[in-house]
């Protein structure tokens, strides 16, 4: 199988839910840890953690989890550009793509990740994989490893969305039958949209 790295995106401040949102509970787990266990029983081959603002309750809510946690400096000021920049060259060298997950998005299902990974080990390196429900984007978003130079080489003030949308970026579009993809949670309504 074609090792795919699973990268949390779990370094924000969460200024709009006003506490951080990866470590609210979410049944009997935290959220960061229900996007770490979906991960863990899919088709990644391994699960790292960007953290960034409450760094040391994140990794401590992580400490029994089999998940490599990786420290992003810039996270106050690098947007999610600079945790993408820092999950990716924390992959493994073996690893020939990345699926970038985000830390609050607890409503990932193990079957959408499976089925981007299946998608890319059919379709190859030559475009990235986004699936799509109701003619909407969503998330996580597989990006194979052709393309991570060119996310590296984005300046400071740039968005990951100058790689994926742009005109010599071909985008495989993977239609899932879930809504699942299009719910994180940014606010105390998201939250409670979600179950928590």
């Amino acid at each position: 199988m074609t090792m795919v790295s699973g990268i949390v995106l779990a370094a924000g401040l969460s200024t709009r839910m006003g506490q951080p949102k990866q470590l609210l509970p979410y049944g009997k787990r935290t959220v960061i840890e229900q996007v770490v266990a979906v991960l863990l029983v899919s088709a990644v081959c391994e699960v790292v953690v960007v953290t960034g603002h409450a760094r040391e309750a994140v990794e401590a809510a992580l400490a029994d989890w089999p998940v490599r946690r990786v420290f992003n400096p810039d996270y106050a000021g690098g947007e999610m550009l600079s945790s993408v920049q820092v999950g990716l060259r924390a992959a493994d060298p073996s690893s020939k793509a990345a699926l970038l997950a985000l830390g609050d998005m607890p409503g990932i299902e193990h079957q959408v990740v499976n089925q981007l990974v299946e998608a890319f080990q059919a379709g190859g390196e030559r475009s990235v994989y986004i699936p799509s429900h109701a003619g909407r984007a969503g998330h996580p978003v597989l990006v194979p490893r052709p393309f991570w130079e060119r996310i590296w080489a984005l300046p400071r003030e740039a968005s990951l969305r100058d790689v994926l949308r742009a005109p010599d970026t071909p985008v495989t579009w993977v239609t899932v039958d879930t809504p699942s993809v299009l719910h994180d949670i940014d606010t105390p309504a998201d939250y409670e949209r979600e179950g928590g």
